[in-house]
Formats: C-alpha cells, structure tokens, sequence
C-alpha cells in the first residue's frame, strides 16, 4: 500500500500538497464570506447574487479558458493564477477593499481567474502519474478536500468569530501564494502553440466541443453523465435540503450534520479506491450507480409515519451511503475520461464537458424547486429516481463493453 503512494512521484505529491494547501485558505473564505455579507446586509438575495458571481463568470470564459489550458504552458497557468489569486486578495486588505460591491467584484474575478487556473491543472494532472496510478491518484487528491471539508466550516467560523473577514482572506492569499511555490516545483513539459490570431480561439473553442461529438465512444459516456447529472443534482442541491429542514423540521445542529456525514461517507468512498481499489474501482462503476440510485429513492421514504423517532437517524445512514457510493461512481467516471482524451485537447475537452453539465444543472433547479411546496420530496425524489434508474438500465444493456472499456485507449483527434 505504502510502496503504492511512494510510487506516485515526487510531481504528484508537490502538486498535491499544492492543490490542499490553496483549499484550505479557500474553505476559510468560502465559510467567512457569507457569514459577512449575511452580517452587513442580512439579506439572502444578495448571498444569492455572490453565489451568482461564482458561477455566471466561469460558465462564461470556460471554453476560453479551455483554449489557453491546450495551448500554453499549463504549468505557468498554475502557479502563475495562484500567486495572482494571492496578490488580488492582498489588495483586497491592503486597500481595505471589504465592501460589498467590492467584494462581488472580486469574486467575480477570481471566479474568472478560476477558470483559467482549472483548465490548466485539468489538462496536467493525468501527466504528473502513470495510467495505471490514475484513478487512486484522484482518490488520494479528493480524500484531502473531504478532510478540509469537514474541518473547513468550523475553522472558517472560529477565524471569523476571531478575526473577521480582513483575517479569513488574509489566510486564503497566503495559501495561495503556498500552493503557488510548491507547483513552481513540479517539473512538467510539452510543446505548445500560442495563438497567432482571435480567430484560432473560436476554431479552437470549437474542436474541443466538435471532439466530444466526434468520438462515438465518448459521446455514449458524456451523454450519460449529463442525463444522469440533470435528474440527480436537483435532489443534492435542493431536495435533500427541503426534506432535512423542512419536512423533518431538524435543527441547525442536526442539519449540518447531514453535510458532515455526506463529506464523510465520500471520504470513506475515497480511501477504499486509495487504499484498495485503485483501478479496480473502474470495474465497478455499474454497479456503484445502480447501489447509488437505491439509495436516493429510499430518501423518498424517510417522512413515513412509520419510521417515527428514526427518520433522522435513517437519514443519515441514507446520506451517508449516497457519499461513499458517489465516490465511487465519480472518481472512476472522471479517471475514464482522463485517460480517453488526448493531451492535444484535454483542456478544451474538460471545459466544454463543465460547460454543458453546468448549463443543463439550472434547468433541473428551475423545476424541480416550485413542485416541491406542491408536491412534497417522496412524489419528487421518485420523479427524478425512476427515470435515472431507466436511463441506466438502459446504458447497462446497450453500451456497457462502450462505457466499461472507455479509456483503455486514447481517443483519437477527429479534424
């Protein structure tokens, strides 16, 4: 096990460490900042707006952003954007930059900055191990995020409470400048071909989406992940929510803790492919997705009278199966397409794939969102679960040696 991590290489680990060292200021931020606007305004349309400003401007420049990941130097993109990211936040101190709209403002930037900083370590990350060490190498990663998940919100609280907003972004533009030094570190390669006129970026914003639509193999695999995304999400981003605090009536305490032991059974998910699956995880994708999907309709349930003083505690067991088994549908699923997508188009690939999964989540939101009050979760989690299950199956039947095989080769560059 342990020859296994050290086998990782030195490149994976300075990009790791890196990579957790710039979440945990941003954890810290993303807990204070809130907690701030909702301090000087107590308003929920104007947290609504800075959630706005996070998503609108990346969904945006992602396909330029895609561009610039395969075309330049991705590893300058990395820690150049971090150590800029930390520059901007100590502006944002230095100048006393802390009111409201100036705060929107920089989220808006560094939601752009973002964009380009992910198209970047998108494209690199599959080139810093081997195929083989791909999928516990994402599971290695992921398992540091869900442990900066879980202590994030209660640092985030105790460094507000203690210091305030000036104190939460001074941590975050130190971690930045952090994860900046160690991915100076990394040494990485490849030949690029820098743009030579605006045109190439609209031909080159273009082939990374004519790419998805050309490869047939690829096309079954992304197509069912946007079906299944369109119909799942709303219940984590919504349902879930609506059914904890308002069905089951449950305290904040209790509320969090829901959160909590989703964040832990997907960190349990991650250190059973770090620590024994690896590759293997691929293998079981299937039947992770049907397990995953089983235990989503049984949310439908939780309100029966008959469960009585159980329903939170059945909930919880409910959440926490659904992070463990969505660890293992998402880590193989993603390690499938890094290994299927060429380097030459990995960036523009990854974010014409976000792009559309982020521009179909809003539709689901929209709808599912006024049925609720009307409908109630078990009547909504059902709508939403049967179909996935069908959708499935149906992918099951038809294309499983497609979906399974995926990845055992890199796609081809169709012109």
């Amino acid at each position: 096990m342990f020859e296994d991590f050290r086998g990782m290489g030195r490149n994976f680990w300075l990009y790791t460490v890196g990579r957790w060292i710039s979440q945990a200021g941003w954890v810290v931020q993303d807990v204070a900042v809130p907690l701030y606007v909702l301090d000087k305004t107590g308003s929920g349309a104007m947290m609504s707006l800075f959630i706005m400003a996070e998503l609108v401007p990346r969904l945006l420049v992602n396909p330029i952003a895609g561009v610039i990941g395969d075309r330049y130097d991705r590893k300058k993109l990395m820690y150049g954007l971090d150590i800029a990211r930390g520059v901007l936040l100590f502006a944002v101190i230095g100048f006393n930059l802390l009111g409201i709209y100036q705060l929107l403002a920089v989220q808006m930037a560094m939601s752009v900055m973002g964009a380009f900083f992910s198209a970047g370590i998108v494209g690199m990350f599959p080139d810093l191990v081997g195929r083989e060490q791909l999928a516990r190498a994402n599971s290695i990663l992921q398992s540091g995020g869900q442990v900066l998940r879980i202590l994030g919100p209660i640092l985030g609280g105790l460094i507000y409470a203690f210091g305030g907003i000036k104190l939460a972004i001074l941590i975050n533009a130190v971690s930045f400048f952090g994860s900046g030094l160690f991915e100076i570190l990394i040494e990485y390669r490849r030949e690029t071909r820098e743009l030579s006129n605006i045109r190439e970026v609209w031909d080159d914003m273009l082939e990374g989406f004519r790419f998805m639509r050309n490869s047939k193999n690829l096309m079954v695999f992304v197509s069912f992940g946007i079906l299944l995304n369109t119909l799942l999400n709303p219940v984590f981003a919504v349902v879930i929510p609506y059914l904890a605090r308002i069905e089951l009536g449950l305290s904040a305490v209790k509320f969090g803790s829901v959160e909590t032991t989703a964040t832990l059974g997907a960190l349990a998910g991650n250190l059973l492919i770090a620590l024994k699956l690896g590759e293997r995880s691929e293998d079981f994708l299937f039947h992770a997705i049907f397990v995953q999907l089983f235990s989503i309709m049984c949310l439908a349930f939780v309100t029966h009278p008959a469960l009585g003083g159980f329903a939170y505690p059945s909930l919880l067991g409910i959440i926490g199966l659904i992070g463990f088994f969505n660890t293992l549908v998402n880590i193989p699923l993603f390690t499938k397409l890094q290994k299927a997508v060429p380097d030459e188009v990995r960036s523009r690939f990854f974010t014409a794939f976000e792009t559309v999964m982020m521009a179909t989540t809003p539709l689901g939101m929209a709808l599912v969102g006024p049925l609720l009050d009307a409908a109630g979760t078990t009547v909504i989690i059902l709508a939403l679960t049967v179909p996935s299950v069908l959708i499935t199956l149906y992918y099951y039947l038809r294309f499983r040696e497609t979906v399974i095989n995926i990845g055992s080769e890199t796609a081809e560059v169709v012109p």
